[in-house]
């Protein structure tokens, strides 16, 4: 028994979870109003068949009163005509007609009652009816709301982790960009020392014969030069200069 019990209590919380997650508020608010509204129409067609059960026994009881005057008078022009037996069965028939016109009042004044009744009620049903009405709107704005902010929340918090992919991939850029200037670094410094070979095939001494064999070959044409300009303009050469 105790293991059916807690099968049966899974089962059944698990039928809840499904249930609360198909469950779409604005739908449930809706279908609850429109049974209140077919309720409130239920008791309003209720006060209109008393009423109209109401006026029909106004009008037999219409009738048996003047059913009342006309046997009235019949039993006087019986008397009058010495037809005492006529005059008694009028008589007989007007206390059957006084005997259901009294229960016609009773009745017509007991669905008076009800009809005042029902009628409170339905008056107070319609107040609630609109009073939910109104709640029911606020409530399905909000749920509105509140499904927008959690699409606003899921787009940010997706554009938060896609910020972050992206940023990482920056930062790896970066680091991959350093790397290789340090390894450029590194190479142009050890070719410097000899370390490594130069791409130009030269290695470091010849490289620095060259240098000087440039130089001087910038010195013997710069000593050329000056051979060919006037004395004058020798002694205006700025001062450092031969």
């Amino acid at each position: 028994m105790g293991m059916l019990s807690r099968m049966s209590t899974i089962v059944k919380s698990k039928i809840n979870r499904i249930m609360d997650n198909a469950e779409n508020p604005s739908e449930t608010l809706d279908y609850s109003y429109e049974k209140q509204l077919e309720m409130l129409r239920n008791v309003k067609r209720g006060v209109v068949e008393m009423v109209t059960t109401k006026r029909r026994l106004q009008g037999q009881a219409a009738k048996a009163q003047q059913n009342l005057a006309k046997l009235d008078t019949q039993a006087r022009q019986a008397l009058s005509a010495g037809r005492e037996d006529l005059a008694r069965m009028a008589l007989e028939r007007k206390q059957t007609t006084i005997a259901e016109l009294e229960g016609l009042d009773e009745q017509i004044a007991n669905l008076e009652i009800e009809q005042q009744k029902l009628t409170h009620a339905e008056q107070r049903l319609q107040a609630k009816v609109s009073a939910f009405k109104t709640q029911k709107e606020v409530i399905k704005a909000q749920y509105s709301a509140a499904q927008a902010q959690v699409r606003i929340g899921s787009a940010l918090s997706g554009l938060s982790e896609e910020m972050g992919d992206i940023s990482l991939a920056i930062e790896r850029a970066e680091d991959k960009t350093e790397t290789m200037r340090a390894k450029a670094g590194a190479i142009d410094e050890l070719v410097a020392t000899g370390v490594l070979d130069d791409p130009t095939g030269l290695d470091p001494l010849d490289r620095q014969l060259q240098q000087l064999g440039a130089s001087s070959s910038v010195d013997d044409e710069l000593a050329a030069l000056k051979g060919q300009l006037p004395s004058g303009e020798k002694k205006s050469l700025p001062e450092g200069q031969s």
